[in-house]
């Protein structure tokens, strides 16, 4: 059969989504309707996996990490899977151009999901881990603990409480500690929460500070950002309530502040995050093979980075994200995202194989391992996700 690619050599002949719920204590929604942590909550949340299935019997599977997002991410996955059915297999590249054209309007995060399981099926086939398939860099990661917003109920409700968790992760073996801080975006409150884990931990751990687009000003941006200088933060990430869409706010933002900035987190795809790069509007680039078109879109962002001398920062824990980062040579950190202390990392739990990113999973160098089975190197525990599944959707050729 014809295809974008071609032939088709091994046709995709079926694809399926199956979603399903699972529940995480202690989480909750604050007044901006972040996830945030909640001593007593209870929060129920959807992930969703892809299947696909090539007609040689090869079979390719991934679940999202990203539960928070994952009504967005499967309403654009239903759009984009019949697109994929008679198309070769292994033939990422030509799939990756027609669904980025398909889904142009979009911003074809949808197609990320695919991708990732593309290449898990690439793996299988080939009998190798992807990170190995993509080239290989490095099997151990460096962490740092990122944590979720904090809460006003008893869990991550001072700057206090970051300062013995920080402690906390530095005792586990953590080298790295990023801090959410509050939705209510107080520039004075999230001010001190930077410079008192500086204090506490400063001289141990590598300090990062996020505020997730909740500061509401550019004068509120600048406040925070000179206690980022005083306490020697080693990035600032996403100050900006306007989401980091301007690289014209970013430039006058890094005129007054010394803190390198990680932006590009939501500025999706390769063409869209260039002219940051290339107006001097980032110090590091952000990408995320969830979000940014699969591991094919994310490597393409890494590679770009590095043509300009740019470090280029995976966002989020994850399978995909480690593979990606363990085929960079420009990446610093692996984020092992979003923990607080009570409550559990709240990625679907549905990973086997050894495969853990929960805080107490960090090794002695303060290092996560690169999953080493053929394909992302992960079994999924898919007696939880059909015992819990609320929704499937399948096509066939």
């Amino acid at each position: 059969m014809a295809t974008a690619s071609g032939t088709a050599a091994d046709p995709i002949e079926q694809i399926e989504i199956q979603e399903f719920s699972y529940t995480v204590d202690n989480l909750g929604l604050d007044a901006s309707g972040n996830r945030s942590v909640m001593k007593g909550a209870r929060s129920e949340l959807r992930a969703f996996a892809v299947v696909i299935r090539a007609r040689s019997g090869a079979v390719g599977e991934y679940v999202s990490s990203h539960s928070g997002k994952s009504g967005v991410l499967v309403s654009q996955v239903r759009g984009l899977a019949p697109l994929v059915l008679g198309e070769d297999a292994e033939a990422r590249e030509a799939i990756f151009n027609k669904l980025k054209r398909a889904h142009r309007h979009f911003m074809a995060v949808g197609h990320s999901a695919i991708d990732i399981a593309l290449w898990d099926l690439a793996g299988k086939i080939a009998r190798r881990p992807v990170w190995k398939l993509l080239g290989g860099y490095r099997a151990r990661l460096p962490a740092y603990a990122s944590t979720l917003n904090g809460g006003r109920h008893g869990i991550l409700d001072s700057k206090e409480a970051y300062g013995d968790y920080a402690e906390a992760c530095a005792a586990l073996g953590f080298k790295g500690f990023k801090i959410h801080g509050w939705g209510d975006g107080d520039p004075r409150e999230e001010a001190a929460v930077i410079l008192h884990c500086a204090e506490r931990v400063g001289a141990r751990m590598t300090l990062m500070y996020d505020a997730a687009s909740e500061l509401r000003t550019f004068a509120d941006a600048v406040y925070v950002g000179r206690a980022c200088d005083e306490g020697k933060y080693y990035w600032y990430e996403d100050p900006f309530m306007d989401a980091g869409w301007s690289p014209h706010a970013a430039r006058q933002l890094k005129s007054h502040v010394r803190t390198p900035l990680l932006l590009t987190e939501h500025v999706r795809g390769l063409e869209s995050k260039a002219p940051w790069i290339t107006a001097g509007a980032t110090d590091f680039v952000r990408t995320d093979p969830d979000y940014d078109m699969g591991i094919t879109g994310a490597m393409k962002t890494a590679h770009l980075a590095e043509a300009f001398g740019l470090d280029c920062e995976i966002h989020a824990a994850g399978p995909a994200q480690r593979h990606c980062m363990a085929a960079m040579r420009n990446s610093n950190w692996y984020e092992l995202s979003l923990v607080a202390p009570g409550v559990r990392n709240p990625v679907p739990p549905v990973f086997g194989s050894g495969y853990s990113d929960e805080l107490e999973a960090v090794g002695a160098d303060g290092c996560f391992p690169v999953p080493e089975g053929n394909g992302l190197g992960v079994a999924y525990d898919w007696d939880y996700i059909r015992r819990n599944r609320v929704a499937e959707q399948v096509w066939r050729r």
